[in-house]
């Protein structure tokens, strides 16, 4: 796909589904250059596609997310992080890839960061189950860096295995550990709402006790989590 066809929708399509039927052969064929303007957009149109999906599910509480500023967000600001979050990470992998012993530069670095994005839409329609979709992405996400460091980097199967498949637990430990706190954190807010209701017509000593008892909770809460 070249920069003249960036925008073509059944283009974008088709490389959706190359890289997450055939990643093996996609990799094989893929542009090492070209500019950035491709990959941007694949990237951009993919997570729009995400974070329509992750406002659809919040919209009905299915998730913890919180719909701020709802379609309209998901339609400018996901896909504008995901681009930023994108050359970060292709920076990332490019000093992998440099200390793995790879010869390419950055810019193919990137378009083998923009391939992952071919997974937001699944990985957003996953999420609805706790947990799954931060492991799915991240597993993916590192099955598909092997497959580039074999087929564009020229680095052996054994070796990438090791070097994505050790990041990958580590992230996925992490992300864990980071999506149960959040919805720990959900929870109680919400208690926390369904506690002060009627806050205001209370008398001050009972607002006082509430107050009170709230800020135990969160005291012992807090011991828990220590």
């Amino acid at each position: 796909m070249s920069d003249n066809t960036a925008f073509n929708p059944d283009a974008i399509i088709r490389k959706a589904i190359w890289v997450i039927a055939d990643p093996s052969g996609y990799f094989r064929q893929m542009p090492r250059s070209g500019g950035f303007m491709e990959p941007m957009v694949f990237i951009a149109i993919m997570a729009a596609v995400l974070g329509v999906i992750s406002a659809v599910w919040a919209l009905f509480g299915a998730t913890t997310g919180v719909v701020a500023g709802g379609f309209l967000a998901a339609l400018i600001v996901t896909p504008i992080a995901a681009v930023i979050g994108a050359f970060i990470g292709a920076a990332v992998l490019f000093v992998i890839w440099k200390l793995m012993g790879s010869n390419e530069n950055y810019e193919t670095a990137f378009r083998c960061q923009a391939s992952v994005a071919a997974t937001y839409p699944i990985v957003g329609v996953v999420s609805i189950i706790p947990y799954v979709g931060n492991i799915l992405a991240i597993a993916w996400g590192a099955f598909l860096m092997i497959e580039a460091s074999v087929q564009v980097h020229g680095r052996s199967r054994k070796l990438a295995a090791t070097v994505f498949g050790t990041l990958a637990v580590l992230l996925i430990l992490s992300n864990t550990a980071g999506e149960r706190a959040s919805r720990q954190m959900a929870e109680r807010m919400e208690n926390i709402g369904s506690e002060f209701e009627g806050f205001e017509e209370m008398s001050p000593e009972e607002a006082g006790r509430k107050v009170g008892e709230f800020l135990r909770g969160m005291e012992e809460a807090q011991k828990k989590n220590n």
